[in-house]
């Protein structure tokens, strides 16, 4: 048992029956957060009491603005879910509570998460999905859930977020400079001169930062010696200048200027090839020498050099290529849990060693082992992971390098020792983690120059860090040392020419983004070279590559890789595509971080909806699902990142239960003749009143959703004779065969023989329920509905030929959803229904009679209640704005009920994931019936 688990365990027993709001609250929390949570003054991290103006003043409880978190507090005995009467004389849930709250803040201080507790019990609401469940940890459990509160005092991202806004700056500035000097290169630059002008700026931005990190000696060297030059010299100046820097003291010219001799030899290639530099108008001179050389460099975060890369491309050319860059606390959920929580926790356990010796040796022993691994960015952009993954095991061995002298020091009786600690062996050096440890292949040769970079500036950092802790003083000038980017396709690459598999080898990063419809012609062809026997490849996104490559890689090693890639790879078909035939190749995974959204720190954002996978062929001790910031360990993660058994959800034609079959909507390719909006209809039937038989009510998804229809021409069932004596019906007949016939598809020119009709029909003689096949993410609950028959169903829906409560109840509960979430594609992040991985492997309850008239009873609650609001839309209704219908929130929640006691998981599967879990199982056990 750890240290926090015995301090939750002791908490959850002091505080076992006890709370009351007003007198226990502050009490309560910060013993929580300094015992279990771990922070060292909880008063200096919380606001107790915080005043905030509704229609009256209120209070909200507790507030901690670094971690974006509020807590509403409430005594032992309140229930969470049951409204509480306020001063308004409105009831609120004290979730509703804490939320108008939220609403009334300033839009930077509203929280990330939404924590309510009644002293036995915390709900964790992340307002990233506000309309999920919350993540119930009971006080009683807090032994073993107490790592689910861990966000509440995690100050980390404060400074990585105050690295985020300096590097974002310095990102914009360069910008700024490229966008100064680009017109340098004349009206119409030329693709030599956009790259010329890429190399120019990464040598501009090493000059800035070397200057300010005093790699070059003198303070403010470079800015007083390029200030010397006129703007008709200051080409020449810089030109000259990139040249010394590659020239080494022996190697310069003995007459060469003093100023200009005084500047360091750099080495490492990064001024090797002679880049031409325009002319500098006295505007760009000044923007470089007032704005590049006063912006301070020295604490620019190496990592997020990235952003300055991608501030400086064309945002065509990112989302061609799929490249996003990385925040790092994204990239700390992949190099975290890959390795470095492994070599933290034997820090903190050699920190725990009581004997001297035995605690050095371990010390000693961890950095031998930091100084031989090996990290492999198999598409590393310009060098996020690899950089971040440096500072992180550099930092470490500057931690154990203090511990080290501070015990050796002790031992020795004190004195200055640092040198002879540094080489008191000969094989080996005071520090072991090099850059040369850190891999990578990269398609962009701008990138390529931007990773060694970076590199060498997160080098120059630890650098100068090491030398405070040692005592020591040199040169960190010339580079001495490498990091192994190699330019080229990954996917053309052998990995094995780049770094030789071996258990030490640890693979991350961010692959190219770009889906299996977006793809190039040269990217479908890097996947049929790189792959040419994996069934159906081209329903993967280009991303499916690098899992498929790196398991190839890693096979019979004890390798293990974590990527972050766009969440289509675990929904919908690509899911059986990718991960069936690796799963029989023995491959796992060991952790998952599921669907989340990040924005890139370029000047353009991306908005990309992402997981992380941790994966390998070697055992795993410990696995763990990551859904909003609350980890959980796992027994097996599935392919769909599920704790549950490893099914495959396929496409079916036919369902797998006993339940009525499921169609696709009406869908008419007529480019538009047979539809009309309502003032459209009105006004075609002042001209062809004999037409109005022949409208019929059209609900595509957005017509449903927003109960406003359309209408439709239905001339499929017109006598002949009628529809000649029509002439504007006709009119439309004739374009609409026109327009068919025009068609490239072949299939489209063939229905053109049969105008009046759709490509495909499907107009249930019966009242039938609608499905949408797209919607919201937001929505708990995709709206469902019935049809009477006189009403069209658009192909942007699904229906299904049943008036059956029964039915409707089970496909509106949340078991039907959390499935649908869980095996459905995604459109963006939006759901994307479907009949045949959806609908048709749904595995249905058995209820008792007595269970399926429970749920025909809450079905018509759910239809009763949306019948109160005729004037509310679907959209309103299942929307943000879904707590404002009470009497359809408790419909749902009855119906909800009513469903899992009809599957046995009432009181036993009450989370989204566990119910999958269990719902996959019975999936698997129906499908072995077959």
């Amino acid at each position: 048992m750890t240290k926090e688990q015995k301090a939750a365990k002791a908490f959850a027993a002091k505080w076992k029956g006890k709370g009351a709001e007003k007198q226990q609250s502050q009490l309560f929390w910060l013993g929580l957060m300094e015992d279990v949570l771990g922070a060292e003054n909880a008063r200096n991290l919380v606001r107790f009491e915080e005043k905030v103006k509704l229609s009256h003043t209120s209070f909200i409880d507790i507030l901690v603005p670094a971690t974006h978190t509020m807590i509403e507090q409430k005594s032992i005995g309140k229930e969470l879910n049951e409204p509480i009467l306020q001063a308004d004389g409105t009831k609120l849930t004290p979730f509703q509570q804490a939320k108008r709250y939220s609403a009334e803040l300033p839009y930077s201080e509203r929280p990330r998460w939404i924590v309510v507790c009644n002293f036995r019990q915390f709900d964790i609401y992340d307002m990233e999905r506000p309309n999920d469940a919350p993540t119930r940890v009971e006080l009683e459990n807090l032994e073993k859930d107490w790592t689910c509160l861990r966000f509440i005092t995690d100050t980390k991202s404060t400074r990585i977020q105050k690295e985020m806004e300096l590097s974002r700056a310095a990102g914009e500035l360069v910008g700024k400079i490229y966008d100064a000097l680009l017109p340098c290169y004349g009206e119409h630059p030329t693709a030599q001169d956009a790259e010329d002008l890429n190399k120019l700026i990464v040598r501009l931005v090493f000059c800035f930062y070397a200057e300010d990190a005093g790699l070059f000696g003198k303070h403010d060297m470079f800015h007083d010696y390029m200030e010397g030059f006129a703007p008709k010299h200051f080409r020449r100046g810089l030109m000259d200048l990139f040249a010394v820097f590659d020239q080494k003291p022996e190697e310069r010219d003995r007459f060469l200027d003093e100023d200009m001799a005084a500047f360091p030899y750099v080495n490492g290639s990064l001024f090797t090839e002679e880049v031409p530099v325009p002319p500098i108008s006295e505007s760009v001179r000044q923007l470089i020498l007032d704005e590049g050389c006063g912006f301070d460099w020295s604490n620019i975060s190496p990592t997020i050099f990235g952003a300055i890369f991608e501030s400086t491309l064309n945002p065509a050319t990112r989302r061609a290529g799929g490249m996003h860059y990385t925040s790092i606390e994204n990239i700390h959920k992949v190099i975290d849990p890959l390795f470095l929580d492994g070599y933290r926790a034997q820090f903190e356990a050699a920190m725990q060693e009581k004997q001297l010796g035995t605690r050095m040796r371990r010390l000693k022993e961890l950095q031998t082992a930091l100084g031989k691994g090996a990290y492999f960015d198999p598409a590393c952009g310009s060098g996020n992971f690899l950089t971040e993954s440096f500072l992180s095991l550099r930092r470490l061995e500057n931690d154990i390098l203090r511990e080290l002298i501070k015990n050796r020091k002790a031992d020795k009786g004190g004195g200055n020792i640092a040198l002879d600690f540094a080489f008191e062996d000969a094989s080996e050096n005071a520090v072991q983690v090099s850059i040369q440890q850190f891999y990578g292949i990269e398609v962009n040769d701008f990138a390529v120059a931007v990773a060694k970079t970076a590199l060498w500036i997160a080098e120059s950092q630890m650098f100068l860090e090491t030398q405070e802790i040692l005592s020591s003083e040199a040169e960190f000038l010339p580079l001495s040392t490498n990091g192994n980017i190699r330019e080229g396709n990954a996917l053309r690459i052998a990995w094995e020419e780049v770094l030789p598999p071996a258990d030490h080898v640890k693979i991350m990063g961010n692959p190219p983004f770009v889906g299996a419809r977006l793809m190039s012609a040269e990217q479908k062809a890097d996947m049929r070279n790189a792959f040419p026997e994996w069934n159906n490849l081209g329903n993967l996104d280009y991303v499916a590559s690098w899992y498929i490559k790196a398991a190839q890689y890693m096979k019979g090693t004890a390798i293990h890789a974590a990527f972050v890639s766009t969440n289509s790879i675990a929904q919908g078909d690509q899911v059986a595509i990718l991960w069936k035939p690796l799963f029989h190749d023995g491959l796992h995974l060991d952790f998952a971080y599921r669907t989340f959204r990040w924005d890139n720190e370029a000047e353009t954002k991306a908005h990309v909806h992402c997981v992380i996978l941790g994966f390998s062929h070697a055992p795993q001790k410990e696995r763990f699902i990551d859904a909003g910031g609350m980890k959980t360990p796992a027994e097996n993660i599935n392919a769909y990142l599920i704790d549950g058994p490893d099914v495959f959800v396929e496409s079916r034609s036919k369902p797998l239960c006993d339940v009525p079959e499921i169609g696709i909507g009406n869908k008419p390719i007529d480019g538009g003749n047979y539809l009309f909006k309502k003032e459209e209809m009105e006004a075609f039937l002042q001209k062809e009143p004999a037409a109005k038989k022949y409208f019929r009510p059209w609900y595509g998804a957005q017509e449903f959703i927003n109960r406003n229809p359309r209408y439709c021409l239905w001339l499929g069932e017109c006598p002949p004779r009628e529809l000649l004596k029509m002439p504007r019906c006709m009119e439309r007949v004739k374009a609409v065969q026109a327009f068919r016939e025009a068609s490239k598809s072949l299939g489209t020119r063939k229905i053109a023989e049969r105008p009046t009709h759709f490509h495909v029909e499907n107009m249930p003689e019966t009242n039938y329920l609608i499905i949408p096949r797209h919607t919201s993410e937001a929505r708990r609950y995709i709206p469902i509905g019935y049809m009477e028959s006189v009403n069209l169903c658009g192909d942007a829906n699904l229906l299904i030929a049943t008036d059956s409560k029964y039915h409707f109840g089970v496909l509106e509960s949340n078991v039907h959803m959390a499935w649908m979430r869980t095996v459905a594609g995604r459109l963006k992040s939006d759901y994307r229904y479907s009949k045949d991985i959806v609908y048709n492997n749904f595995p249905w309850p058995s209820p008792t009679p007595e269970q399926r008239a429970k749920i025909e009873q809450t079905a018509q609650m759910i239809l009763d209640a949306r019948a109160k609001y005729p004037e509310s839309t679907f959209a309103d209704m299942y929307g943000e704005g879904m707590i404002l219908y009470p009497e359809l929130l408790e419909a749902h929640r009855k119906n909800d009920i009513a469903v899992m006691e009809a599957y046995g998981f009432w009181g036993k599967f009450n989370d989204e994931p566990s119910c999958v879990a269990a719902l996959m199982r019975r999936y698997q056990a129906l499908c072995a019936k077959e």
